[in-house]
């Protein structure tokens, strides 16, 4: 521990404290725009100075370990006004068309220069004029408006392992632009959003379609279009920050309503598309055990088990010899994040036969919407404008997949919007979400499980996999359903479940930058012909799972993060039926319609393919 006064107050903190995190401690806080609580400080602005006692030299807070006997001033007339001349240099190389940006009024540059009363330009305006690149059709980078500060470089390089943006050019040339520089939809972008969620400033944000949906929505009362919208697990927690309500916040019921408000003709939950992934993405779990549990008894090497199918239905396995059989099988990896299955289909492309074939909840829930629920309302498909409200970029990108993201004969999902796009759009509607009454989804697609919300949640998808499998494989109920060994922010989760004498070795990735470790432990134990390390394993691309989408509400840190996570878990805890099997709606749906998980219907419906695809575009 090391002693120091910061602004004439004792402190006493850890070694290795930065003067700015033992100034937060106390409530002190010190002007940053660089600076991310996700990211290794590396003093690019310079608004942290600070001073230590009578020196005259400015240290970076930010960067400065506190020691023993320091007396740090954190503010004083000088600093002040150099702090305000580091602004107005910034703004000298920024364009002015605030109002037409897309974070206005939640800008950090907008912010600061309000807050040191920035009046008049002394410094002359010296503009790039830089192209704008929407080439993702998720994210849309505006090199103009960077400011250098590189966020989306760090975010992107050592939380993402990605490498799809970096500085170009040197001194008054340096520009922020794809590896390579070429277009970003060209190269390694996995279109997570993070560098978007991370920027400061409008320099990267999501590709806002609202306009689309506004137009679509005009013509329902025509007769056009039938307007149908889907919200996903993470939303429920996090939308309410836009409307100044605390991180976690629940309100799921209220946003029902505000949708209705803005004219949906239905509204449905993506919770019950959850436990619709969570009934084929089971099944084919058991599926992949029953088929190595055979090769196993069969006498074939168990680190050799094909895993492209086995017998229909649940099996049994007990005993030594499932143990075996449960030692050979290569991991089944869970597909649900977009970003992810871009991820490996250009790095891990001989990885591809371990992806789960069920699509994502927001895939189901746009092929159910456009075949099952037309057929009940006597609906013409092609007149349905299906929207998705989702705390991520990359679900733009996935909705307009070739890989059969058209089972339904129309495009199954026409239009994603991220959680900061719906609040936008309710705020132009001038409808006070807050004081609306609570609502119900519209049946049978609105109704879901604990196990459909937690899906927002790193481990959520496991866990509730997992309440499932278990179920499939003895044939009996859980009798506590919590899995609490793959929750928590760690970036890697292992964990042995045990199922009636049989274990189950699980693993928990996310934040992409975790996910190579994960990925080159199973590598080697495939090369080397020994046994994989997990038999099923959840990966998400963003830090924390979908509740730290690249689309939630700016500001996102881990204590937002564990808020959110608890809101969603609080959820769960409430929750009637808390495995996907037990929802009576999913019964119905597969008794009337879908037959049962895996069915020939279910699976033109419900499953996809990927595809090997370069890092760089030709």
């Amino acid at each position: 521990m090391v002693k120091a006064k910061i602004n004439g107050k004792l402190v006493e903190v850890a070694e290795g404290t930065t003067v700015l995190e033992a100034a937060e401690k106390i409530h002190v806080r010190i002007p940053k725009l660089c600076h991310n609580d996700d990211l290794e400080p590396w003093a690019a602005c310079g608004l942290c100075i600070v001073k230590n006692g009578r020196n005259p030299k400015m240290l970076r807070a930010c960067c400065t370990p506190l020691e023993e006997g320091m007396d740090i001033i954190t503010t004083d007339a000088e600093l002040v006004q150099t702090r305000k001349t580091v602004i107005e240099l910034i703004l000298s190389t920024h364009p002015d068309d605030c109002l037409a940006c897309p974070r206005n009024q939640e800008c950090e540059l907008q912010r600061l220069a309000a807050e040191f009363g920035v009046r008049e330009q002394p410094f002359p305006k010296r503009l790039r004029f830089l192209p704008i690149d929407n080439s993702t059709g998720a994210i849309v980078l505006n090199p103009e408006k960077c400011i250098r500060c590189g966020r989306c470089v760090k975010v992107c390089q050592d939380m993402q392992n990605v490498w799809a943006v970096e500085f170009l050019g040197r001194g008054e040339s340096t520009r922020i632009a794809p590896a390579g520089d070429v277009l970003l939809g060209e190269g390694p972008c996995i279109r997570c959003g993070q560098c978007a969620a991370h920027c400061p400033v409008g320099a990267i944000y999501e590709n806002d379609q609202t306009t689309e949906v506004w137009e679509a929505l005009m013509k329902t009362g025509e007769g056009e279009k039938t307007c149908v919208v889907q919200i996903a697990p993470a939303v429920r927690v996090a939308l309410g920050e836009a409307f100044g309500l605390k991180p976690g916040t629940n309100i799921t019921r209220k946003i029902y309503a505000a949708l209705r408000r803005l004219g949906f003709d239905a509204v449905f939950d993506t919770n019950f598309a959850a436990d619709l992934t969570i009934m084929e993405e089971g099944t084919e779990f058991v599926k992949r055990f029953t088929a190595a549990m055979k090769d196993a008894q069969a006498g074939k090497a168990p680190a050799a088990a094909v895993l492209s199918g086995g017998a229909a239905g649940a099996a049994t396995l007990t005993g030594a010899a499932a143990g075996a059989a449960l030692e050979g099988p290569l991991p089944l990896i869970t597909t649900c994040c977009p970003a992810w299955v871009d991820y490996l289909e250009k790095y891990w492309p001989d990885m591809i036969p371990n992806f789960s074939t069920s699509k994502s909840p927001q895939q189901m829930m746009g092929a159910m919407v456009k075949t099952y629920w037309a057929a009940m309302a006597k609906i013409d498909a092609a007149k349905i404008f299906s929207v998705a409200i989702m705390p991520c970029t990359a679900k733009k990108y996935e909705n307009s997949r070739d890989e059969t993201m058209y089972s339904s004969g129309h495009k199954d999902v026409d239009v994603t919007l991220t959680t900061r796009e719906l609040a936008r759009m309710i705020k132009q509607a001038g409808v006070d979400i807050l004081e609306l009454p609570d609502e119900e989804a519209d049946s049978p697609m609105g109704h879901y499980t604990g196990a459909g919300v937690i899906f927002g949640a790193t481990g959520g998808v496991m866990e509730a996999a997992l309440r499932t499998a278990y179920t499939l494989v003895t044939g009996e109920e859980l009798k506590n359903v919590e899995f609490t060994s793959v929750r928590s922010i760690s970036g890697i989760k292992e964990a042995r479940i045990d199922i009636k004498g049989t274990e189950i070795r699980v693993a928990v990735a996310h934040q992409m930058g975790n996910i190579e470790t994960v990925l080159r432990r199973v590598k080697k134990a495939k090369d080397e012909g020994v046994e994989v390390p997990w038999h099923f394993i959840e990966v998400m691309a963003c830090r924390g799972g979908c509740i730290g989408g690249g689309g939630q509400p700016y500001g996102c840190t881990d204590e937002v993060r564990k808020l959110r996570i608890r809101g969603i878990y609080d959820d769960d805890d409430k929750s009637t039926y808390r495995a996907s099997h037990l929802n009576p709606y999913i019964k119905k749906v597969y008794a009337e319609f879908l037959e049962e998980p895996g069915s020939h219907k279910a699976h033109k419906l419900l499953h996809t393919h990927y595809t090997p695809k370069p890092i760089y575009m030709k």
